[in-house]
Order: C-alpha cells, then structure tokens, then sequence
C-alpha cells in the first residue's frame, strides 16, 4: 500500500494508509481496534494517519518509541492542542487542554487533592455507595452491569469529588450527567466531536442544539456548586474543597471557569472510565472461573475493614492491572506535536509532527505480553513492566493525575460485590470493546445474574 504524505512534513515520516484521510477518520470513529489492528500488521510498530481535522498522526506501539516521547523534554512538545476534540466538553481551561506553564501550574493545583493518603479517607463512601447501588438487585434477576457501574462510579464523584450534599442538586445532576456523556457516546455521537461540520445548532431537536442545551444546564448547577462551597465558613473533604483551597506559587487560587473545566475534566476521566474498568473486570472475573476462584480465596483472607490493605492485596492488583491492558479504556495517550525536530526510532519528526503512544497495541506486543489476546493476570505477579511496556493511565507529565484514586475506587468497589454478591453471567459469549466518545467500552447491554446474598 502506497504513503500519502502532505506536502509540509519530510518524506522520512513512517508509511501509512494512502486512503483519503476522511475514510481514516471514519475508520478511526467507527472501528478503532480492527483498523489499528490492520495498520500494525502492515505497517509495523509505527505508522502514519491521516485523520481528518486532527491531521496527520504518526501511530507508535514500541516501547523504546514511547520511552523517546516520554523522556523528551515537555517544552519540545505540546499535547493540550491535540485534545481540541474536547474543547466543547471541557472548556479551554481544563488540564487535558493546556500546554506549557499554563499547563504545569494547573497540574501542580490538582495533585494535593489526589495524594495517595487522601484518597483513603473516601473508602467508606465508596463502599457504602456501592451496597446502595446494589441493594434494589433481585436474587436469580439479570441486571446491567455497565449501568451498575456508572451508578456507582457517579455516585462517588458527586460525592467525593463535587461534593454535592443539596438533595435536589443532587438528583438532578444524577439524571443530568448520564445523558450530557450519552449524548457523543456511542460511534454516532462521537462523531459529532471528530467531524466539527456537524456542530451547528439548528435548535433543541438536532444533536448540537441538545448538546448545547444541556451543557448549559451542566455549568449552571457546577457554578452553583462552587459558589456554595466558597461561601461555606469550614472546607469539607471533598476533592472540590481542596482544590478551592489550593494557591499557586504567587498565592493565586483557581478562578471559577478553571474548578468548572477541570470538574468537568474529572467528571469525564473518573466516571465512564472507572465505569468501563469495572464492567470488563466482572466480566473477566465471571467468564473465567479460574480467575474468579483464585481472587475469592485472596479475598477470604483479607481483612475487609482495611482499605489499605486491600489496595496492596496482589491477585485483585492483578486482575485489575490485566483488566486495564487487554482492553485498555483509551486506546492512544496523549498525543505530542513537536516543536523543534525530534528522533523517534530512527525518523526525524518535523516541525509540527503529532505523535500518539499507542496504549492498545502496545499491550497487545506478544515480546512482552506471551498469548496476549488472553486474560491472564498471572503475568502482573511474574514480573514487573516498565512505564513505556504498560501504560493505561499514559506518562511522563500527561499521566493521569486520577491514577491512584481510579485504582482505588476499582479495587473496593470489586471487593465490596464479590465478597457480599454471588453471580453469574447471563450469558457466556465473548464480548468486544465498541467506542464510546473517546474510549473504549464494554458493549451493552452486558448482565449478570445475582445468584445470592452473604
């Protein structure tokens, strides 16, 4: 297959599909795995596509590439701009949207509130949250695992993290967020992020028009939020409380558009996300019964009021670790433009050349991941990857600042159903990841069935 190259990069630019770069994007929307895939197999560990508005990005799965990008100097490469997709949804000050100091200020504001210590004291919440969300569940009735999951992981960002306590906002915001996030969701809808010809409002009843609406709707209850949160004499726990409390070095604190976007930021990485992780994990846990009798004899010997030790128990960080990178949730991290030309495994990047670390592909390398289309969580206990091997949370300064919370609240939530529910799957056929707005997710709908209460 030939290399079609634009005509402002140097042709010393790893080959790529020659396929128009609306096909790519297409391509990219509706089938990312298989045509990922297709292009490895082809093309090898890097290659180039052409992906509509985003331009061209150069696809990189080999460890020693990702280490390059990873341990290159930041301000040789932006990575905010590359986000732009997730402009309408985030605002212009959100984390994932920044670049250069902006960026490092606002990331050095949010990593207080997500201290590995903090993150315990939330851990009677989410398992509290859990056993509510689990309670209406009939013995021997299937039930949505995925929409179980996005309750629950709902539920703990509007308590731990927006730190809603108002009823009605509450319930509001319960209904709200769900379908703000559904609505560029499926393949369909996120094309309405991916292809900016269809944002165009043509009033209530067309996509964008909703779309608008409902964010609108969104900001007015999040302004509410902070607004009621900075006029409380004490700060509570809660991670909007910290962040009002944070000081950059010149003692300035975060502006109001600023706590909106980067709630909104968390709002979208913490909830389909965990979301997603969760479903895959029960998923793996039920349709293998290896795996689920080695976690449930781990879990028999735990003790379950220990948080901390729960978190360090090591078949659950196995199952957990091996959950996120067969089917990781986002299948690229963080994609780079260079500023100054750079090396990258023998090419010379230009001036303006976007690199993306791909996650999925890189989990996918049998060097390092033996029979890597199986679950199997024994090879997180054989050894231990490095940072540029395994990356479902990305790297170096545009690594997930939600990491350890998102582990945290996996591991609980798992060990607060397993060892308090028994199930079963409805049905034992393989699933697939199908996209989701800009992640991967389980398809739906995926049951299970509760066969008894302890």
């Amino acid at each position: 297959m030939s290399t079609t190259i634009t005509p402002q990069l140097t042709q010393n630019l790893p080959s790529g599909p020659s396929s128009s770069a609306l096909w790519q994007m297409l391509q990219w929307i509706g089938r990312p795995l298989e045509f990922m895939e297709a292009c490895a197999y082809e093309y090898g560990d890097l290659f180039t596509l052409r992906l509509g508005s985003l331009g061209q990005v150069i696809f990189c799965s080999h460890p020693q590439g990702i280490e390059e990008i990873f341990t290159a100097d930041p301000k040789q490469m932006d990575a905010g701009k590359n986000n732009s997709v997730l402009l309408p949804i985030l605002g212009n000050a959100s984390l994932l949207l920044l670049d250069g100091e902006p960026h490092q200020r606002q990331r050095q504001l949010l990593m207080p509130p997500f201290h590995g210590e903090r993150m315990r004291a939330y851990g009677s919440s989410i398992t509290q949250i859990t056993e509510a969300v689990a309670s209406p569940w009939q013995v021997n009735k299937p039930f949505d695992v995925r929409g179980a999951m996005q309750a629950i992981s709902l539920n703990v960002i509007l308590k731990t993290v927006f730190g809603v306590t108002n009823s009605e906002r509450y319930q509001v915001l319960q209904q709200l967020l769900p379908n703000f996030l559904d609505l560029t969701g499926s393949p369909v809808g996120a094309s309405l992020l991916f292809l900016r010809g269809l944002q165009k409002d043509w009033g209530a009843w067309s996509p964008w028009g909703r779309f608008l609406r409902m964010r609108s709707q969104l900001d007015h209850l999040l302004y509410q939020q902070i607004a009621e949160h900075r006029n409380q004499s004490e700060l509570g726990a809660d991670i909007l409380s910290l962040m009002l409390a944070a000081e950059d070095e010149d003692g300035n604190p975060m502006t109001n558009v600023e706590l909106r976007d980067e709630l909104v930021t968390l709002l979208l990485a913490g909830h389909e996300t965990t979301a997603s992780a969760l479903t895959w994990a029960l998923y793996w846990i039920h349709f293998l019964p290896e795996v689920r009798d080695k976690l449930m004899a781990e879990l028999a010997t735990a003790d379950l009021n220990d948080a901390k030790g729960i978190q360090r128990l090591p078949y659950l960080n196995a199952v957990c670790s091996e959950t996120l990178r067969i089917y990781p949730i986002a299948p690229i991290t963080a994609p780079r433009t260079t500023k100054i030309p750079l090396s990258l495994m023998g090419y010379t990047l230009p001036i303006g050349a976007t690199v993306a670390p791909c996650i999925y592909l890189t989990h996918r390398r049998p060097e390092l991941y033996p029979n890597p289309q199986a679950f199997q969580p024994e090879r997180f206990l054989d050894r231990q990857f490095s940072p540029y091997e395994y990356l479902p949370f990305g790297g170096s300064n545009r690594r997930c600042l939600g990491m350890i919370f998102a582990l945290f609240e996996m591991k609980l939530v798992l060990t607060t159903l397993l060892t308090r529910y028994q199930f079963q799957l409805e049905r034992s056929q393989p699933l697939k990841p199908v996209r989701r707005g800009v992640t991967l997710a389980p398809p739906s709908p995926f049951k299970l069935i509760l066969t008894q209460r302890f």
